[in-house]
């Protein structure tokens, strides 16, 4: 009886094995919490900031070739003030348009027929546009920029329909979800936006 209990009972190194794998696995169990918590976190700050304050878009189209894609994935940050020369995002139709702010309130923008675009009588210089065009516009220029609102164009001007036509007009600056910053994809263009 006596070999039977030797043979049953553990021995101290044993014992010592078995106390530290349990010590390791209750190690273990907290930080795969601590870490599933951490990220949870992180995705739901991810989420709120993505919503409030910096959305994230895809592209579709081609009006603002060849400085962005269709299919680029961009950041905007939200502002209702822009400044002359950032692209803006706003909602048209239940679609998200992109556009570059050309004048803001009180401006006057005309247009001539080669599509030069001229703001206060100035003629601007826009490096982002390959292809000058007067497009599909209705307005009778020049036309002044109405309090709270800008005059946006597609840098691809001969395809995209902007505030030279009458069906989208002048954009409400609190309509705007706002200026577009960042492109994040594709990772070779990575960079902030012009």
């Amino acid at each position: 009886m006596r070999n039977q209990e030797k043979e049953q009972l553990p021995t101290l190194e044993a014992l010592q094995a078995e106390r530290e794998r349990l010590r390791h696995r209750r190690r273990y169990r907290r930080a795969l919490l601590g870490t599933v918590s951490v990220l949870a976190v992180v995705a739901a700050l991810a989420v709120l900031i993505s919503t409030f304050f910096m959305p994230v878009f895809r592209i579709t189209g081609s009006s603002m070739e060849p400085n962005l894609n269709d299919g680029d994935i961009i950041v905007a940050m939200k502002t209702e003030r822009f400044e002359r020369g950032q692209v803006c995002g706003f909602y048209f139709n239940n679609k998200l348009l992109l556009k570059r702010v050309i004048a803001t309130a009180g401006m006057w923008v005309d247009i001539d027929e080669d599509g030069y675009v001229s703001v206060d009588g100035e003629k601007l210089e826009e490096p982002y546009v390959t292809d000058r065009s007067k497009g599909i516009s209705d307005l009778e220029y020049p036309v002044q920029v109405p309090d709270g609102c800008v005059f946006v164009l597609g840098d691809h001007r001969s395809t995209s329909v902007d505030s030279r036509s009458s069906v989208i007009g002048f954009i409400k600056e609190d309509e705007t979800v706002g200026q577009i910053v960042m492109r994040v994809w594709p990772l070779k263009n990575f960079g902030l936006i012009d």
